[in-house]
């Protein structure tokens, strides 16, 4: 469900046969995260994986990891990982 956009909390509750309540649980005692913050993690560290092979430029990426708006995800990359994503180095 990676370049899912619409995937959710709930899609995923399911998906792994929990309630939202006992997975926010689950999550959070295991990462410290909340259940959308561990999918917007998972996304930006396949997101980094993408561009780093420079293959693709960030426009690609951003929907390739389920992102809709590109400014939205340069902000939560810059926020995970500190930079601004790379540019692509594809010709």
């Amino acid at each position: 469900h990676m370049d899912d956009f619409e995937f959710s909390v709930e899609q995923l509750s399911k998906e792994v046969g929990m309630s939202r309540m006992q997975l926010y649980r689950k999550l959070k005692a295991l990462t410290g995260k909340s259940p959308n913050q561990v999918l917007r993690t998972i996304r930006m560290k396949r997101a980094a994986q993408l561009l780093k092979t420079g293959q693709y430029n960030v426009s690609e990426v951003t929907y390739m990891v389920g992102f809709q708006d590109l400014k939205y995800f340069r902000e939560r990359f810059k926020e995970e990982f500190g930079v601004s994503p790379p540019l692509s180095r594809r010709m």
